[in-house]
């Protein structure tokens, strides 16, 4: 069985996220969808309600599992029994930060491959970052993000306030 690992903090998932989690799940017979605790971001959404969200937005797809860790993602794909690693890229901005990980994680895990794949043009544009500061003004974010994740935003957004 082929299992690959999809990696973020995903906070909150966009479409872009989507895009690239919904192609890898054609590509692999499972796809684990890990959300990371990286303690370098002061997330909006916490680590369970990320995989609350998640949950939600990919239970159509049949072989999507949604999961969390802490610490290195080498060590995180191994555990899984995974061969890969899907990392999705937006721009060629994104690609020195990528091959620098994917460096890293071959050199850690050499018998791991990571799979790069890119965003679907459309939404090449689009970062958590730029979705939460657009909902934070109360705008429509509903062509960015599924309709689960704009609700929790006008929900977070709601209580800061």
């Amino acid at each position: 069985m082929k299992i690959a690992v999809c990696p973020g903090s995903f906070d909150p998932v966009t479409y872009g996220h989507l895009d690239i989690i919904t192609r890898g799940a054609a590509v692999f017979d499972k796809v684990i969808v890990a959300v990371l605790h990286n303690r370098n971001k002061q997330p909006m959404f916490s680590i369970d309600e990320r995989v609350h969200l998640l949950k939600q937005v990919t239970s159509h797809i049949e072989n999507i599992e949604v999961d969390s860790f802490n610490g290195l993602l080498i060590d995180y794909v191994k555990e899984k029994n995974a061969q890969t690693i899907i990392r999705g890229l937006r721009a060629v901005s994104d690609f020195e930060y990528e091959m620098q990980a994917a460096s890293i994680n071959k050199k850690l895990g050499p018998e791991i491959e990571t799979f790069f794949m890119m965003t679907s043009n459309h939404y090449s544009y689009l970062s958590s970052s730029i979705v939460k500061e657009v909902a934070k003004y109360q705008a429509d974010v509903s062509d960015l993000v599924p309709v689960e994740i704009a609700d929790a935003l006008k929900e977070k957004f709601k209580v800061e306030s």
